[in-house]
């Protein structure tokens, strides 16, 4: 066998032990969220099978009433036509009084299982550390809240109730119909053949297509959402016209995509129709014959005629399951995808707690990469002493907010130590993690909610007056007093009716009412006005007097306020020294600041 050849095989296998293990991961994932539910199963199983033998059992009833019943009454005794009836009537209201339960038992099943996995998904992704949320784009994980269980809602609330009632149905009407006349059972065998290759071109064909459609569905949504929330692009650059075609085209490929799949409906529908109606009348025919003949009484033939008629109902609902269950075990194998993941930044088994921490950030021998072929830091220490202002200068990509990252532990070093006050972050409990180190970013995201409530992030037992002293003290109070309703207004999604400096303070005074001991400031003056940004330095050197502080920043005039300044490059500190020290000298910090002063002329 050629090179080649066995690499071939080697993927070829590879693939199918991938898929093996996804469907496997898939099973556990479903399993999980059934086997708490195995009571209701179980009676949920017990009531379809009871109802469909009530429904089946209709024809044989009536079969019973014409042969048996009919001439009885004729001859004077009227007990077996009400036997006939009264049985055929509490059949239907058993049955009907059936279903409804079954119904109920079913929706409640499907809703306490999807109920379950949206809540384990999104305890998951918040589980689930920094690092898979940078790499794992967030349309994937609103796909995978909404997309992709609505697939699976599909399936539990329609789909498998078809296939359940429809595989039993289908199944005890061929045994009532082999029961009543095993004739006619033959006939019934013969049409299933051509039923099975309808069926299987259908079910190949409407994959195909309705993957299509979920793509050029997808591919319209993406672009609309894509123009609506970058209608500012689009106006500035005159983009609509060339808007209009391009979604025109992706409309056009939707449309005929459904199209096809119509089409395709149009010869599934009809097949399906020609087949019954060939089996029901050859069925007429064989069985009208033997009447004539006297083998076959009038009322069983009449039976027959329905079981066929009805043999076929079920079968269109069968086929389309099988798109459902494609879509749907797709939709799983993702969803145990995220839910299998581990976070990397681990919770310790034995943690050590630290009530007051002062501050004391230390690097030891720190190692650490994104990925084996790109390390960031290569060998990095650092002492930064309790209560000390220290600004990150650098070129981008020089290590700087991965340096914030590694303190707040949004990741763990490669190799190496992280310590506050002589405790590895990675030992320390979370809770005194999060109370003792607090990062501000250039994002400043802002939630659906009030002012106040979005400043009392950082202490949710703050009171009115500590969250108008926080205000107070970053320069927010103002804006904040003008707004509609003061701090009660609602900032809507994303703090619209803010602007991004102002949001921003807001961040600022969330951050400064946790009070932390360690406070890490990522680029977070870089959405201020010049004044704004002044008011916020002239806050930060009162409010971090006492704690430790973090400054990264490419305006110059953020670095000002710092003890120490330190500039990096390749991941490593290239110098180190106060602010005064630095400019006086002739190394990179001095070239920056000579740049950055030119500009202000």
């Amino acid at each position: 066998m050629s090179l080649i050849g066995v690499q071939d095989e080697e993927r070829s296998d590879l693939s199918r032990a991938e898929s093996r293990a996804m469907r496997d991961r898939s099973l556990r994932l479903l399993g999980s969220l059934v086997r708490p539910l195995r009571g209701r199963l179980v009676v949920t199983v017990v009531v379809v099978v009871i109802s469909t033998v009530l429904r089946v059992a209709g024809p044989l009833l009536i079969a019973y009433g014409i042969d048996t019943g009919l001439p009885a009454l004729t001859g004077g005794d009227p007990v077996p036509i009400a036997i006939a009836v009264g049985t055929f009537a509490a059949a239907s209201v058993v049955g009907a009084v059936l279903m409804y339960s079954y119904q109920v038992w079913t929706a409640r099943i499907s809703q306490a299982v999807l109920l379950e996995l949206r809540t384990r998904v999104f305890r998951q992704t918040q589980r689930l550390s920094l690092d898979f949320h940078e790499s794992y784009t967030s349309g994937r994980i609103i796909a995978r809240q909404t997309s992709d269980l609505d697939s699976i809602r599909e399936l539990l609330d329609g789909g498998l109730n078809n296939l359940v009632q429809g595989v039993l149905y289908m199944a005890f009407t061929a045994v009532a119909l082999v029961i009543t006349d095993p004739t006619a059972g033959l006939v019934l065998l013969v049409s299933l053949v051509p039923l099975a290759i309808l069926s299987r071109w259908f079910q190949r064909s409407s994959q195909v297509l309705f993957r299509r459609s979920r793509v050029a569905s997808a591919k319209v949504i993406v672009h609309f959402v894509e123009t609506m929330t970058g209608i500012r692009a689009v106006k500035a650059f005159r983009k609509e016209k060339r808007n209009e075609r391009e979604f025109g085209d992706l409309v056009e490929e939707y449309r005929d995509v459904n199209a096809k799949v119509i089409g395709l409906f149009g010869v599934f529908d009809p097949g399906l129709v020609l087949i019954g109606n060939v089996a029901l009348a050859v069925t007429v025919l064989v069985g009208g014959l033997r009447v004539a003949s006297g083998a076959l009484a009038i009322g069983a033939l009449l039976a027959v005629v329905l079981y066929v008629r009805q043999f076929f109902s079920p079968a269109q609902d069968l086929a389309m399951f099988y798109n459902g269950y494609q879509s749907a075990a797709a939709a799983l194998e993702k969803i145990s995808g995220v839910l299998e993941e581990s976070p990397t930044v681990a919770d310790p088994t034995t943690p050590i707690d630290l009530w007051q921490a002062k501050g004391h950030v230390r690097f030891e021998r720190v190692h650490f990469a994104y990925r084996a072929d790109a390390v960031v830091l290569p060998r990095f220490d650092l002492d930064i002493p309790a209560g000390q202002t220290i600004a990150l200068v650098g070129s981008t990509g020089a290590g700087k907010s991965t340096l914030a990252k590694l303190i707040s532990r949004f990741y763990d070093p490669t190799d190496g130590r992280v310590l506050l006050d002589g405790v590895d972050l990675r030992q320390l409990h979370p809770k005194d993690l999060r109370r003792a180190i607090v990062m501000v970013t250039q994002e400043s995201y802002l939630f659906s909610g009030s002012v106040a409530e979005n400043i009392a992030l950082g202490n949710p037992e703050a009171t009115r007056e500590q969250i108008i002293e926080a205000a107070k003290a970053v320069g927010a109070h103002a804006f904040i007093e003008q707004l509609p309703n003061g701090y009660d207004t609602d900032v809507n999604k994303r703090g619209g009716r803010v602007s991004a400096g102002q949001r921003q303070l807001l961040s600022f005074a969330r951050a400064f009412l946790a009070n932390p001991r360690v406070l890490i400031l990522d680029e977070a003056t870089a959405s201020l006005d010049i004044p704004s940004e002044r008011l916020v330095q002239e806050a930060l050197q009162t409010l971090l007097a006492d704690r430790t502080a973090v400054i990264i920043a490419h305006r110059l005039s953020t670095v000002a306020i710092a003890d120490r300044v330190l500039v990096m490059e390749h991941g490593r500190l290239v110098e180190d020294g106060t602010p005064a020290e630095l400019i006086a000298g002739t190394g990179r910090f001095a070239q920056l600041h000579a740049a950055w002063r030119d500009t202000l002329v």
